[in-house]
């Protein structure tokens, strides 16, 4: 009985020692997140697809005028989204389910402007429905958008539509299983159809909508969906629709100042430091320039480089990626989203494929009472739910990450413990090389994860040193990579001087060329910088990797004689002075008469020498909204600026929809010194012409 006694009491002994030596952990700063917020933090990257009527009508915003007869997708296939985005790394969908113009990709009861009447499924069809099954068999979460705003609703601006936009809210919170955000635009009242009246309608957008309703509703019936808009209330857009955060970036804000529509809206792209509530911001950015599908943007879908860029500045800045995939017109993802989505995913898959931390050794300035519950270990364990964390009292402490032999870093991740609040306010990041320390990155907020590029070193340690914080730093990850460096095509530009400059994706990169036509190799002319070409040539150029010898596809670019001696001598309209853009052989710049100029619309070039001619190239306007698109020509050539004749003419086949350079060859070659190009017929109802860039093609090509 005696020993019973002594081994119990040794037991308790020791369990009151270790309760003793519990090490609290720190208190929470500022404001905290949800538990539906961190859940959404986790998704990182997911798609957002806008598809609805003004797919098939070529808009962006529709006006609630259109027929539901003109919803008609041939191949819709929701199933080849959620396959898209699972294989592009992505975690969930949002869908448009009722844009501006009022279309409901379901079938409400709210209004007849619905699939419902549409001739898709006979009428029968529930794209949301389809979707959301798509999403689950995929392993991706669903969410959904719905406008506030409708244009087409007879009601809207009363009550009424009110109570209806309620209602269509309600169901789709209540049909479509679990959705993980609710996404409200900013964009609310104005010019529409609205029943046939034709008119402008203002609301306040502050309370219009019964704004607490509509969150109490999401509340009760989708507990774990957060909210998107302006003012969250649980994430806020980032303050642009280009893809970026700032990089500064608090996910919290003063949110009792915000509202839809907020005119201080830049300050949602670094949010702030002494922020009231937790509202993390969502980046929505477009995989082309228009976040519906239209024929014309098939060639102006972002390059890998691009999109890598978005990512890193993104994800990599304390944000989730919301990336636009605009779903076209026969119901599909279009084949060149797909390619690029799927580049993508290769280039992350490879900057990110081996954390380079995993199983080294972190010591740190201090440790939380000297605990291995807050050990710096916890930072490069892979799990989420430990962290480093320092005293009370501390803001400012180093962790050092030491390998067991030098190791090539390019990137590192970092990620605050959030549960606990955003705290970091400035850090620096080191490197030890050859005995001495080099500094990387100086830096100021972290949060939930930061990614920071730099090149490449040879490091025995990596030192992260936080200089201010707004308590003890909580550090629940430090990853470290070795990135390869970004293999893309150069591209091939030309000034109008004829100086030919190639453009790299990764400073590191190699590029090599031929101007005789044959392929180019690592033996090849080596790119050094910029070079003349001003005769006829055609240059084919690779890309290669130093390091591990990967070379790229061939990139090809022919080029005429050089545009230097050019001249605008006579234009029918407009600044003639203004007119040197359609001859600076960029098409990113460009020209256009005035919009009460004389018709047709035309312009004469001088060329500074005769040349024998055998056709000619034009560019429309590359711009978002192009305008001046010439559809019909006429084109003359001439000696002497006196005598002209007409080589050609006829229309630009299908140029709207596909406004790349144009390309027309004479039936016989033509002497000339100046050239006239006029149009003859534009696009639209706007009666201005626009030249981006006009060329020639000499006999000797």
């Amino acid at each position: 009985m005696n020993k019973t006694i002594k081994i119990f009491s040794a037991v308790l002994a020791l369990i009151t020692i270790s309760s003793c030596s519990k090490v609290n952990p720190p208190a929470p700063v500022g404001p905290i997140p949800s538990e539906r917020q961190l859940e959404w933090h986790k998704m990182k990257y997911y798609a957002f697809i806008h598809f609805n009527m003004n797919t098939f009508t070529n808009m962006e915003w529709g006006l609630g005028d259109e027929s539901p007869e003109q919803f008609n997708p041939t191949e819709l296939d929701t199933r080849q989204w959620a396959r898209v985005a699972k294989e592009a790394g992505m975690t969930g969908i949002i869908i448009t389910a009722k844009h501006h113009d009022g279309f409901c990709l379901w079938p409400t009861k709210t209004t007849e402007h619905s699939v419902k009447n549409s001739p898709w499924r006979d009428g029968k069809g529930d794209l949301i429905k389809e979707l959301s099954e798509a999403c689950k068999e995929y392993g991706l979460k669903f969410g959904v958008y719905l406008s506030p705003w409708d244009r087409n609703h007879e009601d809207y601006g009363t009550p009424e539509y009110v109570a209806d936009y309620h209602e269509q809210l309600h169901e789709l919170l209540n049909n479509y299983g679990d959705l993980f955000e609710v996404w409200f635009d900013g964009a609310n009242g104005g010019s529409g159809y609205y029943g046939g009246a034709n008119e402008t309608r203002k609301i306040d957008n502050k309370t219009y909508y019964e704004w607490d309703k509509v969150t109490n509703m999401v509340r009760e019936f989708q507990p774990n969906a957060v909210i998107f808009s302006d003012a969250g209330p649980d994430i806020r857009w980032v303050g642009n629709e280009q893809g970026w955060a700032n990089e500064t970036h608090w996910s919290i804000m003063r949110r009792d100042e915000i509202y839809p529509g907020w005119p201080r809206y830049v300050e949602l792209r670094t949010g702030h430091e002494d922020g009231t509530h937790w509202l993390p911001s969502e980046v929505d950015v477009s995989i082309r320039p228009g976040w519906y599908y239209h024929p014309a943007e098939d060639h102006q879908v972002k390059s890998l480089e691009h999109l890598v860029k978005i990512y890193y500045e993104s994800v990599g800045r304390n944000s989730n990626l919301l990336l636009n995939l605009p779903v076209d017109n026969r119901g599909l993802v279009h084949e060149r989203d797909v390619e690029q989505l799927m580049r993508l995913r290769e280039q992350l898959n490879k900057d990110f494929a081996e954390d380079l931390a995993r199983g080294q050794n972190a010591i740190a300035s201090e440790t939380r009472g000297e605990s291995s519950d807050f050990s710096p270990k916890n930072a490069i364990d892979g799990n989420a739910t430990t962290y480093w964390a320092t005293n009370d009292g501390s803001t400012q402490a180093s962790v050092s990450i030491q390998f067991n032999e030098p190791t090539e870093v390019n990137r590192i991740l970092l990620q605050e413990y959030i549960p606990l609040g955003q705290r970091v306010q400035k850090f620096t990041v080191e490197a030890e090389v050859d005995g001495s320390w080099v500094q990387l990155a100086d830096q100021t907020t972290i949060g939930h994860r930061r990614v920071l590029q730099f090149d490449t070193v040879t490091a025995s340690q990596i030192r992260m040193n936080i200089i201010e914080a707004k308590g003890p730093p909580t550090i629940a990850n430090i990853s470290l990579f070795n990135a390869p460096n970004l293999l893309t095509e150069p591209i091939i530009k030309r000034d109008r001087e004829g100086m030919v400059s190639f453009h790299l994706a990764d400073k590191n990169i190699d590029a090599f060329y031929t101007l005789d036509g044959t392929e180019p190799s690592v033996s090849s002319l080596k790119y050094q910088g910029p070079f003349l070409v001003n005769q006829p040539t055609t240059i084919k150029a690779i890309a290669a990797d130093p390091v591990d010898q990967r070379t790229t596809s061939v990139a090809t670019r022919y080029f005429d004689v050089s545009k230097a001696d050019w001249k605008v001598i006579e234009v029918s309209s407009g600044n003639k002075e203004e007119a040197i853009e359609l001859i600076d052989d960029n098409s990113r710049t460009f020209w256009a008469t005035d919009s009460d100029g004389k018709q047709p619309s035309e312009v004469v070039i001088d060329l500074g020498e005769t040349y024998n001619l055998k056709g000619f190239t034009y560019w429309p306007m590359q711009e978002r909204w192009p305008f001046g698109v010439i559809m019909e020509y006429e084109f003359f050539v001439s000696t002497n600026q006196r005598t002209w004749n007409k080589v050609s003419s006829g229309e630009f086949s299908n140029v709207v929809n596909n406004p790349i350079e144009q390309t027309i060859r004479f039936d016989a070659v033509s002497k000339a010194r100046f050239i006239k190009l006029k149009a003859t017929k534009v696009a639209g109802n706007d009666t201005r012409a626009a030249f981006a860039e006009i060329g020639v093609i000499t006999a000797n090509k």
